[in-house]
């Protein structure tokens, strides 16, 4: 009896060694795996900024002295510091909040309803880039005067 041969599958490559500086570049990371390094980052920031957070918020409710100083830290800036890079670090900290939380309940609804697949990873990755950009863009609009 004559059996069917299979036509022979080509040898995949094997990776024993993989050069980093040759490799990673071309790797093509998932929007997911974007979304939740932004999460990692954006907690570091806001780790590594939480003395300026904290002086914000003290010299915004301690007294209407302060909260002139405040404001004037923003328009004038702070000695050799223009008000513009003041603004530009506090739209990064509203940024690396707004991320850090939707990205936060991304990953609790993952753990919640078990949607471990790479649709729902894709779709609210997106939603999480589109709530924090978008609300970002809003309130750097706001912070910059524009409206």
């Amino acid at each position: 009896m004559s059996e069917l041969k299979s036509a022979p599958r080509a040898k995949r490559p094997e990776f024993r060694n993989i050069n980093a500086f040759n490799d990673l570049p071309g790797y093509r990371w998932p929007l997911g795996s974007i979304v939740s390094g932004m999460h990692r980052a954006s907690g570091l920031i806001l780790f590594l900024l939480m003395p300026f957070i904290i002086w914000m918020f003290d010299t915004s409710v301690s007294s209407e002295f302060s909260y002139a100083k405040f404001t004037a830290a923003f328009n004038l800036g702070i000695g050799f510091v223009p008000g513009v890079v003041i603004k530009l670090i506090a739209l990064g900290i509203i940024w690396a909040y707004l991320h850090h939380f939707f990205a936060g309940l991304r990953h609790i609804r993952m753990d919640i309803f078990h949607t471990v697949s790479k649709e729902a990873g894709k779709s609210t990755a997106q939603a999480t880039l589109a709530l924090s950009l978008g609300l970002t863009a809003a309130l750097g609009a706001k912070l910059f005067g524009l409206y």
